[in-house]
């Protein structure tokens, strides 16, 4: 399957891959202005976020691969690559494994090691969400009360 995608611009391909929780839609400001600058913007929805197919599977080997498949897809011999938080967790393994598919690596609000499992309060309270009643943001919101 290949990764959903915003494509903006002309020029040197440049990927940005978000960070947990978030999509492509997070960068489209940004994207913009480096299409601006020359660089042809692949806005990525990594695996079970956004408009991107989601998956049992989510470890960042199998994120990497959907990189690569992508990039094979789309023609991206080499790219520029900028990866957020967990987007961030995703580039250094995709480099990693193809560093002559990366001509330039930024790497944002992520270092190369382990961390806790630091949202797993987020997700469960997310799963006790009814999702046939709760059809927005603002219901979620209220659903959450003062937590939020």
């Amino acid at each position: 399957m290949i990764l959903h995608s915003q494509i903006i611009g002309t020029g040197t391909p440049f990927v940005i891959l978000h960070g947990f929780l978030g999509m492509s839609d997070n960068w489209k400001s940004l994207g913009k202005k480096f299409a601006n600058q020359g660089y042809q913007m692949h806005l990525i929805d990594q695996r079970n976020h956004g408009r991107s197919f989601h998956d049992s599977v989510f470890t960042y080997q199998a994120m990497a691969a959907d990189l690569l498949t992508y990039c094979e897809h789309h023609n991206l011999d080499q790219v520029v690559l900028l990866g957020h938080s967990m987007g961030g967790k995703t580039a250094m393994e995709f480099a990693t494994a193809h560093p002559e598919r990366v001509s330039k690596l930024i790497i944002a609000d992520i270092a190369p090691r382990q961390y806790g499992e630091h949202h797993q309060d987020i997700l469960k309270g997310l799963g006790l969400l009814d999702f046939s009643i709760i059809n927005s943001r603002a219901k979620a919101r209220r659903g959450f009360g003062k937590l939020y």
